[in-house]
């Protein structure tokens, strides 16, 4: 009996560790870009450069580690127009485009970098111009790739642009990074058993003999 639960442990082993392994999500590390609807971010459909705001609207950029849209992290801070524009009085032939520029957490940070505090900006530009031109001019340097994707606003982060990471996920309920791993513990049930096995078998030996 005690031999059976060893084997069946044994072949449950590269399963279980397995599962540890599933706990490494891959994510990419970037600037997103979103627009307020109502009083409610939506991930943008379009990129910076292909869309045209209106006076009056609000758009965000959050830079974080995330797997997809779906997961994407929202920008935080103020949100409102009026807020943001409050000393900005309209112009003829100009449009101003609310702007939260979110530079995000040290944890999403690469390595050696600290994000510059979240700020907020009221882009003052023509009524023609994109989000990317209004983000342009309230937050420069930005620096894009050879596909056109925004890599760094305002200088942040200095090199990189959506390179791929791999981010430890915990599960509810799981225990803190600083506790034993289910790989571990998987480890020692097996060779508790194995070692029961070797003691029992001990045993009848002496008892036989």
């Amino acid at each position: 009996m005690i031999r059976r639960r060893a084997a069946a442990l044994l072949l449950l082993l590269p399963f279980l560790l397995g599962s540890v392994g599933q706990a490494q999500a891959a994510g990419y590390r970037y600037w997103s870009f979103w627009e307020r609807d109502g009083n409610r971010w939506t991930y943008a459909t379009q990129g910076p450069s292909n869309t045209r705001p209106s006076d009056g609207d609000v758009q965000g950029f959050r830079f974080s580690v995330s797997e997809d849209s779906g997961d994407a992290t929202r920008p935080r801070g103020a949100t409102d127009f009026t807020t943001i524009c409050a000393k900005t009085p309209a112009r003829d032939g100009k449009k101003r485009v609310a702007l939260v520029i979110d530079f995000g957490t040290t944890t999403d940070a690469p390595s050696g970098e600290t994000p510059p505090t979240a700020r907020t900006a009221c882009a003052v530009v023509t009524p023609d111009a994109t989000t990317a031109d209004a983000l342009a001019s309230v937050a420069k340097p930005l620096r894009y790739d050879t596909n056109a994707l925004l890599c760094a606003i305002a200088g942040y982060p200095r090199t990189g642009c959506g390179e791929q990471v791999t981010a430890e996920k915990k599960d509810a309920g799981t225990k803190d990074e600083d506790g034993p791993s289910l790989g571990l513990l998987a480890g020692v049930a097996v060779v508790a058993v194995l070692g029961g096995a070797a003691v029992w078998q001990a045993r009848r030996r002496r008892d036989a003999s």
